[in-house]
């Protein structure tokens, strides 16, 4: 088994938070008149500049700013027996918001201690559970279990589990359900969680971080992918390694990139693992963006797999925070792995909002990506700055959305998107049924290329999407049910280990034509 390492020669730079993300590296064609259109539309505000953002099978989003102090707008909420102040002065504003899509309304569930530069991930059984943070949040662990409905449902967090301070901190599910935590500011070690004891305060030391720091540090958040072969893809500054976890040894080393220009914080690029094929024998890891070296001032030490990757907005030059970036890049980038080399990256539709460091982007279950946040300053500054601090929400809808692929676009009919996640084991078959529009119906019945893919959700802050993960289904058959109706099925092969695809909840699609269903994406728990 063989994984991969591309990487991007280019030195545009992203100061920002994306899904499956990389920052645009290069040269990218704009979209063609006549093509389908991408556009932006403004959905709320989240009262919060929300750095941070994992995606949750029962759960509403959860938004959590970054920031050490307050913002202006604080949130209606004073929760019972918890509103005491923060470091003996003021209402402690909450700094977690938990944002509805559907009703465009949030929540306020409320956070003991400060969680900026955190980490996280969702555990199998759906439990939300951060890492990490700031000052007094600096060893401690929070979880919020999977309760929909539940408006009481809150934070539960315990001091002092883990074994090292996790600022800045990155965590990947296992195979067996663990997360591995590594990295942070002057921690070069690598940690589980839970761990089998409690009491447990063992750390398992990684010289690769400490050889990989530089006078500005470049190897905080190291991009973590978890490859087929069971070992782990560590990648911090310019460098990386395939880590085998269980015995601490470094199994391969990869050659410096090219240039030599750091890619992690505070230069902040972005990495992503490209999408899995069925029963693969290698797997690709693309890493752009970042900095070249010198940008950040020494002195501030503080079958065919048809998918693409969404690069959302960021900054052109600069670098991460600290109002280093001043030329925000208000268009998207999408990148296709299956074009031709040099025209794989394509601009979308701009936004009017500037999103620079401290923002974040979500794939949503309609098929949308959720875009919010924007704070590059020390705290919340909303007058006399170039790029205020930003609270509001964006849904960014990709070309596949655009009501000239209606014709194509198919939906799930069983399992009910609407139901309770389908409950599937490692090779074991899963059936869809689907149906595509009457308009289609004279055309093969409306069918395109038909796949069908399946998303691990992740945790993204700073440039990267802990966790991130898609995979190309098997299918070993598909058929009519009712051609004159449009309704058909296919059947499923889902992953075979626990390698492949981490036990936990997953959103599937089926893609008919390049084009995913709408607003029924179906949540299923492999375990």
């Amino acid at each position: 088994m063989e994984l991969r390492l591309l990487y991007s020669r280019g030195r545009r730079l992203l100061v920002r938070l994306l899904l499956l993300a990389c920052a645009c590296a290069g040269e990218h064609r704009r979209r063609e008149v006549g093509a389908p259109a991408s556009q932006h539309r403004r959905v709320g505000d989240a009262h919060a500049a929300p750095a941070q953002r994992p995606r949750h099978h029962l759960r509403p989003h959860q938004l959590r700013p970054l920031q050490p102090l307050p913002p202006r707008r604080p949130l209606p909420r004073q929760p019972a027996g918890q509103g005491a102040p923060r470091g003996g002065g003021g209402d402690c504003t909450p700094h977690s918001v938990e944002y509805h899509v559907a009703s465009n309304s949030f929540r306020p569930p409320f956070l003991f201690t400060d969680t900026w530069c955190s980490s996280g991930t969702v555990a199998p059984d759906g439990t939300l559970v951060q890492t990490g943070g700031w000052l007094d949040g600096y060893n401690n662990t929070r979880t919020m279990p999977a309760c929909a409905g539940d408006k009481s449902c809150d934070w539960s967090e315990k001091q002092d589990t883990l074994a090292a301070g996790r600022w800045y901190a990155t965590n990947q599910i296992l195979p067996d359900g663990r997360a591995f935590t590594v990295g942070g500011l002057n921690q070069f070690s690598y940690e589980f969680y839970p761990k089998a004891d409690p009491a447990d305060k063992s750390a398992f030391q990684i010289p690769f971080l400490e050889q990989t720091r530089d006078p500005v540090l470049n190897n905080l958040y190291p991009f973590v992918h978890l490859n087929i072969d069971g070992n782990l893809f560590i990648f911090a500054n310019n460098r990386a390694i395939l880590l085998d976890y269980k015995s601490n040894k470094v199994v391969r080393t990869y050659p410096v990139l090219a240039g030599g220009d750091p890619r992690n914080y505070p230069s902040t690029g972005s990495s992503v693992l490209l999408p899995l094929k069925p029963n693969p024998t290698e797997a690709e890891v693309l890493v752009c963006g970042g900095a070249p070296k010198g940008s950040y001032p020494s002195s501030r030490h503080r079958h065919v797999t048809r998918t693409f990757v969404a690069i959302i907005n960021g900054a052109t030059d600069g670098t991460a925070g600290w109002d280093d970036a001043h030329t925000p890049a208000y268009a998207p980038v999408v990148y296709r792995p299956y074009h031709p080399t040099g025209d794989r990256f394509e601009q979308q539709a701009t936004t009017g909002i500037a999103r620079m460091y401290h923002s974040s982007v979500v794939l949503l279950r309609d098929d949308r990506l959720l875009v919010g946040g924007s704070n590059p300053h020390l705290y919340y500054n909303f007058s006399n700055v170039q790029f205020p601090t930003e609270l509001s929400l964006e849904a960014f809808s990709p070309e596949y959305l655009d009501p000239s692929n209606n014709m194509l676009r198919p939906r799930i009919l069983h399992p009910s998107p609407t139901g309770a996640a389908a409950i599937v084991t490692y090779g074991a078959k899963l059936m869809l049924k689907f149906s595509v529009p009457a308009s289609a119906r004279g055309r093969r019945g409306g069918l395109g290329e038909v796949s069908v893919t399946m998303v691990a959700p992740s945790f993204t802050t700073h440039s990267f999407a802990m966790n991130q993960r898609l995979l190309v289904l098997e299918v070993t058959k598909m058929a009519a049910v009712r051609v004159r109706a449009g309704t058909y099925y296919v059947s499923l092969t889902m992953p075979a280990t626990a390698v492949l695809a981490p036990p936990g909840y997953c959103m599937v699609f089926v893609v008919n034509g390049l084009v995913p269903s709408p607003s029924e994406g179906i949540w299923v728990h492999i375990r």
